[in-house]
């Protein structure tokens, strides 16, 4: 945290613990040790968070953290779209029996089964729209057409 004098230390540490795991209510009892209850912690760390100089010290931090942590939407489509064609694999232990109560684990790499070769699908059918039901509405016409006459049918009973 670089040009944060204007920071007591205090708000510095429940800044450096904050960015941690986000978790205000730890970071404030880390940072303030002398608050006990975490409902205090809760509603102080609260408070803090919306304080002009630690909102402006932490979203500068948390701006590059989600930019080297976070997963692009090609990463997403190009990961799913590999599982989807069973070109992923997984490494998996299995455990096999030697007999005599001795066992040994064996490392293999496994591709994708049929289940989660789908669920890859129909991610990426969801997110290209494949999957949107086709609602047919020609009948609304001839719906319309019943009312207009019904309606000028009673038109012409007012005139009487």
């Amino acid at each position: 945290m670089k040009n944060n004098d204007d920071l007591t230390d205090k708000q510095k540490k429940f800044i450096e613990e904050y960015l941690v795991d986000m978790n205000g209510t730890r970071a404030y009892r880390v940072a303030y040790p002398s608050v006990k209850k975490n409902e205090t912690a809760a509603a102080l760390a609260s408070r803090l968070l919306t304080n002009d100089k630690v909102k402006k010290a932490i979203e500068p931090i948390l701006a590059s953290m989600s930019s080297d942590r976070m997963a692009t939407a090609t990463e997403v489509m190009e990961y799913l779209t590999s599982v989807m064609r069973g070109d992923s694999t997984a490494e998996v232990v299995v455990v096999e029996g030697l007999g005599d109560g001795c066992s040994e684990a064996r490392r293999f790499k496994k591709a994708p089964d049929e289940k989660e070769r789908l669920r890859a699908a129909e991610l990426l059918g969801k997110r290209f729209g494949l999957f949107k039901d086709k609602v047919e509405v020609s009948g609304i016409e001839a719906e319309q057409s019943k009312l207009d006459n019904l309606i000028s049918q009673l038109g012409a009973g007012d005139d009487s």
